[in-house]
């Protein structure tokens, strides 16, 4: 009998052993190389939304034309607003909300223990500093531009502010680093005689799809309810339930948007704000459907949705390019 015990005991150790070995989050740490690790950590499809933003500056410069998409200055601006400050603010974020992380999304690097947090620290200082010198070679303005950056992802993520916990302030500070300093540093970089008259109505524009953004952002919040509710965090689907918040980031993506198409009015581009308006109405269709089940429509929503408002941030930047002729 004591030997059956004791064979059981050792078959129940090896059977920790192998579920261990085959875990989920273990096993994709032994197959990945340390580039697709790297491009892993700097998440590229957060990078989308800068770049554009950054695209719709230079645009409504009225200085950027076809032939400025070879150019180095473009190559630059790309660089830096991708995998660059996108990706030191994703890594920021990353190593700020390892315990969090370990609860919504344990396969991420950190608490996944594919990269230590020495090994994180270097990369996040080694891509600060490239940041903020590629941001200088494209113009000065624009490395202090990077830092202020850099200084909203601490400010979002890092303890004790950790503006995130915050209600409002974590999606609003997000959308301001996603949209309004990229597009102002796309404005700066084709128009090196800028004035901030000249650049106050994309910063009108900027700051109008700020709070569109801040509808989206809050669309991001719904897959981390529980990890968010057990840290602390008070996102507004925590706060005011799934479904308010959703109604909640509707109004504020429609009515970000619709202030946009009033502006272009105001600027005397009526064909523009037409086209601004009419982009609206497909996504408040899909809203519908997010209203009724935040959970599982949040990603269908951000994926189809999501390419109206961005075509309306480049009508809005033609618009202002039209302006200014």
């Amino acid at each position: 009998m004591s030997d059956f015990f004791l064979k059981k005991r050792s078959a129940d150790r090896r059977d920790l052993n192998v579920r261990k070995l085959i875990s989920p989050g273990k096993r994709s740490a032994e197959h990945l190389s340390k580039i697709a690790l790297l491009i892993r950590f700097l998440k590229p499809v957060t990078w989308i939304p800068v770049i554009w933003s950054f695209l719709c500056g230079a645009v409504a410069s009225g200085a950027f034309g076809w032939q400025d998409f070879l150019g180095i200055k473009f190559f630059l601006g790309i660089l830096l607003t991708g995998p660059l400050a996108s990706g030191t603010c994703q890594m920021l974020n990353d190593y700020f909300d390892r315990d969090l992380d370990e609860i919504n999304e344990p396969r991420r690097p950190i608490p996944n223990g594919q990269i230590s947090l020495r090994n994180a620290t270097i990369l996040i200082a080694v891509w600060s500093l490239l940041s903020v010198l590629v941001g200088y070679l494209i113009h000065p303005l624009i490395a202090l531009y990077v830092i202020i950056g850099i200084i909203n992802a601490h400010l979002y993520s890092a303890n004790p502010i950790k503006l995130k916990k915050r209600l409002w302030a974590g999606n609003i500070i997000v959308a301001v680093s996603y949209l309004v300093i990229p597009w102002l540093a796309g404005e700066i970089a084709y128009n090196p005689e800028f004035t901030l008259q000249s650049l106050f109505p994309s910063l009108v524009v900027a700051t109008l799809f700020t709070i569109s953004s801040t509808g989206t952002m809050t669309i991001n919040d719904f897959k981390s309810v529980e990890g968010d509710r057990q840290i602390g965090v008070r996102t507004l689907p925590v706060v005011f339930g799934d479904k308010n918040a959703a109604i909640i980031a509707a109004v504020l993506i429609n009515l970000g948007q619709l202030m946009a198409a009033v502006y272009m009015l105001m600027l005397g581009q009526p064909l523009f704000a037409l086209i601004v308006a009419l982009l609206i109405i497909p996504q408040f269709y899909l809203q519908f459907g997010l209203v009724r089940s935040p959970k599982t429509m949040d990603i269908r929503y951000n994926a189809i949705a999501q390419n109206f408002l961005v075509a309306g941030m480049l009508v809005c930047a033609l618009a202002i390019k039209n302006f200014r002729l």
